[in-house]
């Protein structure tokens, strides 16, 4: 019996030693220490993003190789025409190649070098769609795809539409239309809109819209 009780005692020593571990292991990453970057260098350079090759010791005291796609960020507009009964969304709808398809999206573009979210997203609107907005408001702020992509986007709530002349690139070759929410909506849940930042935007709407109903 003393040989059984001994043994038991042990094994709840182990477990509660394992607790720990575990505990400490799992330790929410607000309460340790800031990465560090032991040493980064350009692996390739583009004329709209570039990798890095960072070997870092993380917060959870892991030292790894992570290969980054570094990125100036980006603004989303969801431009709403309000003077109806019903809000309709600006949509875009283009070939993304790197889908393979084509897909419905908010106007979105890259921040340039020495540009400011918000007038990155004036442009954008404008240059994709030949639309300006009187009323411009920051809604959202997310990571596109953070575990090796650093671009953060910034979404823009753009109302008070006015139409004048679109000025794309090159090559954009874009659709644009003006959806009613609820047929967006339908769009999202039906898998008709696949453009994550497109979702967050029409979610986001319809969310304020119900929130606001008596």
């Amino acid at each position: 019996m003393q040989k059984g009780r001994s043994s038991l005692c042990r094994q709840r020593l182990y477990s509660s030693s394992m607790a720990k571990n575990a505990s400490r292991k799992h330790k929410p990453a607000a309460a340790l220490k800031k990465a560090r970057v032991i040493s980064s260098k350009k692996a390739y350079v583009g004329p709209v993003f570039w990798v890095t090759t960072d070997h870092v010791l993380e917060p959870t005291g892991v030292r790894v190789r992570r290969d980054v796609v570094q990125h100036s960020g980006s603004v989303v507009v969801l431009a709403v025409d309000d003077q109806r009964p019903e809000p309709r969304v600006l949509l875009e709808r283009q070939y993304r190649h790197a889908a393979r398809r084509f897909l419905y999206e908010l106007p979105a573009g890259r921040i340039d070098d020495g540009e400011n979210a918000l007038n990155a997203a004036r442009r954008e609107l404008l240059e994709e769609t030949g639309y300006s907005a009187r009323s411009w408001k920051r809604i959202l702020h997310f990571w596109a795809s953070p575990g090796f992509v650093a671009e953060a986007m910034s979404l823009y709530l753009a109302r008070g539409l006015k139409l004048g002349m679109a000025q794309p690139e090159d090559d954009e070759v874009i659709e644009i239309s003006m959806i009613p929410l609820r047929k967006a909506v339908a769009m999202v849940l039906g898998g008709e809109i696949q453009d994550a930042k497109t979702i967050a935007g029409v979610l986001w709407l319809d969310h304020q819209q119900r929130s606001a109903r008596p």
